[in-house]
């Protein structure tokens, strides 16, 4: 985010953590796959990242041989360096797959610095198009508490998961249940909490529409807390 010009930056935040920053690269023609990046630096060692994840978006698991992690030991390396180490190593799927040529839309977004809104819940319209037309859909979120084990043992007093519905679908009221862990992969580290942080819609040629509801997993950071990315197939 830039600066006004003449702002002067009198205080910094006593507790930031690390929020990664959220870049979609889009689906596969038929829609079975969804990529998307996220990209930051680490809080406390100042080491910048980017992870490439590649979805399945049928059977909601990761294409073999991905996500793709990068990250740069070193603090004078510039994040634009692990960015562009992640996208070689991506760019063949990318490119088999034509991922660019279909991006689909960002219909919704919430990032954790909007104030004012819902961070559980979310509502938008399908397709981006002014007048509107077309009928809302509703995404609910639901935390619920796990024994933290491992590595979160003695650092929280429980570890988070999460369950996500569907509650309304195009105007009309539903319950679908899209996700609820059954554990917490040690991937989301000592997870603290859930926000809902977007959705993106693709209509595939031929089949039926597909959402990703865009999952924001707070866990316990270094200097505050740490935000990182899920991506859930919703096939309403």
């Amino acid at each position: 985010m830039g600066l006004a010009a003449g702002l002067v930056c009198t205080a910094s935040p006593a507790m930031a953590g690390d929020i990664a920053a959220f870049q979609s690269i889009g689906f596969s023609k038929d829609g079975g796959v969804y990529a998307f990046e996220e990209y930051g630096v680490q809080d406390g060692s100042g080491f910048a990242y980017s992870n490439i994840y590649l979805i399945d978006t049928v059977k909601d698991t990761y294409l073999p041989g991905t996500p793709i992690r990068v990250r740069i030991d070193d603090e004078s390396s510039g994040l634009s360096q692990a960015r562009d180490a992640a996208m070689q190593k991506a760019r063949p799927l990318i490119s088999e797959l034509k991922l660019a040529d279909y991006p689909g839309s960002l219909v919704a977004y919430n990032p954790v610095s909007e104030v004012g809104v819902a961070k559980h819940e979310m509502r938008y319209l399908a397709y981006p198009a002014d007048p509107a037309f077309g009928e809302p859909y509703e995404l609910k979120i639901e935390e619920f508490s796990t024994e933290p084990s491992g590595a979160c043992a003695g650092v929280v007093d429980d570890v988070k998961a999460f369950r996500l519905r569907l509650t309304e679908k195009d105007g009309m009221a539903v319950d679908q249940l899209i996700h609820q862990d059954v554990k917490v992969p040690a991937s989301r580290g000592c997870a603290v909490g859930y926000r809902l942080g977007g959705a993106i819609t693709y209509t595939p040629p031929s089949g039926s529409n597909l959402h990703i509801a865009l999952v924001h997993v707070l866990s316990v950071g270094f200097e505050g807390h740490d935000g990182r990315w899920l991506a859930v197939p919703v096939r309403p």
